[in-house]
């Protein structure tokens, strides 16, 4: 007797469906605009990578790496994390969150703010008997997710540590002569910034160029414009009153 074929089809839930927080207190005042800051300067850079806009950033948000039971065990939320060549909008619909099941892209990138004693954040324990809801995140995001660059960033010691995924494990990286951590796929590499953003004079983790050029926040950018603007006027109002000790009139020219 021949057995029909079941008809029952696997169905994996997508990012509507999974919880998009787990309920828990995740910033400390500093890290908002701490994610605000690495967004900020560093899309100027990724549109002109991603012409066409496909790439997304996430700020806390879950990444989904296996199903569990509750849902949210099986995620882990990194701090900023940005994922090249997907579309910024999934089906036309926000991202809850980014599923590794759905989505098959890994993050290029995943950076965390150490908030303890950054035990947590460089936690290396692999999976205890099957059940990988007990895995450490920095084995997930070595092991499981394969994120080629890891960073964690510790603002109370000025510091950045920077891990790249080398012959499936994490590498520790050396900076350059300037202090920065190369990331080449972005063309843009990663270090410490002592100064003042949104009232806060801290070491700030931030973005400069390959060639050692800072990248500016919007409003860094404004305010350098709006410098730039002062300056000229300046150097033209100089211009005039020379020409007018000359007994020429600046409006007849």
């Amino acid at each position: 007797m021949s057995i029909a074929p079941s008809q029952t089809k696997l169905t994996l839930p997508d990012h509507t469906q999974l919880p998009e927080t787990d309920g828990t207190f995740v910033k400390k005042f500093q890290e908002h605009p701490q994610s605000l800051l690495l967004t900020d300067s560093i899309r100027p850079t990724l549109d002109a990578l991603h012409p066409t806009g496909r790439y997304t950033i996430g700020q806390d948000s879950g990444i989904y790496w296996q199903l569990t039971e509750p849902p949210e065990r099986g995620a882990e939320a990194p701090d900023w994390f940005y994922v090249p060549n997907v579309p910024s909008l999934l089906n036309g619909e926000m991202r809850r969150s980014y599923v590794m099941w759905q989505e098959i892209v890994a993050p290029l990138i995943v950076i965390e703010f150490v908030s303890g004693n950054g035990s947590e954040e460089r936690d290396t324990t692999s999976p205890l008997d099957g059940d990988r809801a007990k895995a450490g995140k920095f084995w997930v995001y070595e092991q499981a997710i394969r994120v080629p660059f890891y960073a964690i960033y510790e603002v109370k010691k000025a510091s950045v540590e920077v891990y790249e995924l080398s012959a499936n494990h994490y590498q520790r990286c050396e900076p350059n002569d300037r202090g920065h951590f190369p990331i080449p796929p972005m063309g843009v590499e990663l270090g410490i910034w002592q100064g003042s953003y949104m009232n806060q004079t801290l070491p700030w983790l931030r973005w400069w160029d390959d060639q050692g050029n800072l990248l500016l926040s919007g409003d860094e950018r404004a305010e350098q414009e709006k410098q730039r603007a002062e300056q000229e006027k300046q150097r033209a109002d100089r211009l005039a009153a020379k020409l007018r000790e000359l007994g020429v009139d600046p409006e007849e020219l």
